[in-house]
């Protein structure tokens, strides 16, 4: 699979235009995901220029090397890349319904890949994941 990966609140806390703390294990797992079951990661993050190179060098300074990053294919420029990303997977805090945490992806990936394109994932085990708290519409 191909699956993008958003920088800021996914793998690192949000501090843009600086580079906030890790988020436990995301690197790791990332790692993981391409090691061990290896799919294509892609970083998608509106950092550019310095801000980009700065993310990128961060998760190589930790062994994360990306399949492509802003783009579909490494091969591929900056201005001839599609507006939207092909990827099978986004992993994102934007996400509807929030951020699971990392061994949730990485144990959804290795032993129910399938279901990870399911909208109901995230509601079939509530020991798995946690309830998620309702909010009043204007709180």
């Amino acid at each position: 699979m191909f699956i993008a990966v958003d920088f800021d609140g996914t793998i690192v806390k949000h501090k843009y235009p600086e580079i906030g703390e890790e988020i436990p294990f995301a690197i790791q797992t990332l790692r993981m995901i391409q090691s061990e079951l290896r799919h294509h990661i892609i970083l998608w993050t509106v950092r550019e220029g310095d801000l980009l190179d700065e993310a990128v060098e961060y998760c190589r300074s930790r062994g994360l090397e990306f399949y492509a990053i802003n783009q579909n294919h490494p091969e591929s420029s900056m201005s001839d890349s599609p507006r939207k990303l092909m990827a099978d997977m986004f992993i994102d805090d934007r996400n509807f319904g929030g951020m699971p945490d990392w061994g949730f992806i990485y144990n959804s990936l290795k032993n129910r890949p399938s279901e990870c394109f399911t909208t109901d994932i995230f509601h079939q085990s509530e020991d798995i994941v946690p309830k998620i708290k309702k909010r009043g519409l204007f709180r």
